[in-house]
């Protein structure tokens, strides 16, 4: 009898491994150190509530921008099968529908989380939510185009958690001063966004996606992102002088004009070095954050 070669089946279920790769844990420490920051500019002690801290953070990284992650990945996997055919979903480690349901499932966990967190933190995570499905689903597919898709995820990547960490340990809608640095923070990484997508210009081009590298030049696209990224920068600066916090206004001084000379040289090389500017300008921004977020503390915000 001659001997059959077998071929393994696929498998029916989700490996666990490529579950935890499809929502990427790399991508949760952004939300979560905006969080951070939103629960020390609540102004309230952090000693008797982290329970409630742990619980926000869990929602702002893993549940939240693990759910958009997975969200992404199923609406751009014929692309990924082109491009990096050994994700999750177009390798097969995720069969069928699985991807589409994993979304699902972690939409459903997050907010329901969120409605365990208060009223005002739910939502706050069902427009998160909704950013995150309108960033990669049709029709709306905010990543088309790169002044949309990239205030959506600065929104939720920033300002939105900066937001819900104050919430969650006020259990209220925080104040104006609170909201308009996180609304400052998250326009000011737009200019971040852009900076991954100056290594992916020509597959932009070809697929029609309106990056802003695609749109507006090398050049004009590290202008616009360098200026976006220092523009609201200076804003928080003249408001923590304004109010009464000078020491803090001058260490975001100090870190912005650092920020300040490391463009020069991203300008002078934008393809080459934006991914050099991520990894050590952008440490540099997300100080400012937390310095900022210690300034908040005592004003009554």
């Amino acid at each position: 009898m001659a001997n059959l070669a077998s071929t393994p089946a696929a498998p029916s279920l989700p490996q666990p491994s490529a579950v935890l790769r499809l929502l990427k844990p790399v991508t949760w420490f952004p939300p979560m150190w905006a969080f951070a920051c939103g629960a020390i500019s609540s102004g309230l002690s952090l000693t008797d509530r982290w329970g409630l801290v742990l619980a926000g953070m869990a929602l702002s990284g893993p549940l939240v921008c693990g759910t958009s992650q997975a969200v992404n990945d199923w609406f751009d996997r014929h692309v990924d099968a082109i491009n990096e055919p050994n994700r999750p979903i177009p390798s097969g480690r995720i069969p069928g529908r699985w991807g589409l349901y994993i979304a699902i499932i972690w939409t459903a966990v997050s907010l329901a989380v969120a409605l365990a967190l208060g009223p005002v933190v739910f939502w706050a995570a069902v427009f998160g939510m909704a950013m995150a499905w309108g960033y990669s689903a049709p029709p709306f597919r905010f990543k088309g185009n790169g002044w949309w898709g990239n205030a959506a995820v600065g929104l939720c990547y920033e300002g939105l958690p900066w937001f819900t960490g104050a919430a969650v340990l006020l259990a209220a809608v925080p104040g104006w001063p609170i909201v308009i640095l996180a609304l400052l923070y998250s326009l000011g990484a737009h200019g971040i966004m852009t900076l991954n997508d100056f290594k992916a210009i020509e597959g932009d081009t070809q697929m029609g996606v309106r990056s802003l590298p695609v749109q507006l030049g090398v050049q004009g696209a590290a202008r616009t992102a360098s200026a976006v990224m220092a523009l609201p920068q200076v804003v928080v600066i003249a408001l923590l002088f304004m109010w009464g916090r000078p020491f803090f206004a001058a260490a975001v001084v100090v870190l912005l004009v650092v920020q300040l000379v490391m463009m020069r040289r991203f300008l002078a090389d934008p393809i080459r070095r934006a991914l050099w500017y991520s990894g050590f300008g952008v440490p540099l921004y997300v100080s400012g954050m937390m310095v900022s977020a210690f300034a908040l503390r005592g004003l009554g915000a």
